[in-house]
């Protein structure tokens, strides 16, 4: 077991042996850098924090420049944690995409695409109000009726309605991994991911 960092490229389709056109997912994972160790006796749990993509000093501040020069590395922009690793590194180490295998099967966090605010029929999936008859001509995709009268007298917490749609944390589970490329740092997964272009994921093994 392993874990990644990567940022999502874009989408293309694969060839299967069988002659079958399969939609996947191309990442690039890594290389990622070990900047911390966590072990049981210091921190209460282990865990490997990796930092991935470089960026500018000056866009760095103190502490964490401190924090990445223990691991004698450049500033990084993404930094996460995983517990998922059998055999722990050593801080300063090099993670790239040789600890993921063709066909093993991976978990991938991501941050799905914001929406903006949207009503309930896109973001629930409501039918709408009625249909164009009975005089209705302007409430096709209202909420409706919110259900509270004189008791409760208010609207219950977790009541569908319109609101900020997606820009959450996504983690879709079990996916294949179709195809490594190691010399462009690359890994194809089989099916969609949550997320833009460029948008950072969190690969666990």
């Amino acid at each position: 077991m392993s874990g990644l960092i990567g940022k999502k490229i874009g989408m293309t389709s694969v060839f299967s042996a069988e002659g079958k056109n399969i939609p996947c997912t191309v990442i690039e994972a890594g290389p990622c850098v070990v900047t911390q160790v966590k072990t049981v006796e210091k921190d209460g749990y282990a865990a490997v924090q990796l930092a991935y993509d470089d960026k500018k000093e000056k866009h760095t501040s103190k502490p964490m420049m401190g924090h990445f020069a223990k691991a004698n590395t450049t500033p990084k922009r993404k930094i996460a944690e995983f517990k998922s690793f059998e055999t722990m590194p050593n801080l300063g180490d090099v993670v790239g995409v040789d600890v993921i295998e063709e066909g093993e099967w991976v978990d991938v966090t991501g941050i799905s695409k914001g929406k903006g605010f949207q009503g309930v029929v896109k973001r629930h999936g409501f039918g709408g109000v009625g249909g164009q008859t009975h005089g209705q001509h302007n409430r096709q995709r209202h909420v409706g009726s919110l259900g509270a009268s004189s008791y409760p007298s208010r609207v219950f917490k977790g009541k569908r309605m319109p609101g900020r749609t997606g820009g959450e944390q996504v983690k879709v589970l079990n996916l294949k991994v179709l195809k490594v490329i190691p010399e462009n740092n690359l890994i194809l997964v089989k099916g969609s991911i949550p997320g833009a272009k460029g948008s950072y994921l969190l690969i666990e093994g």
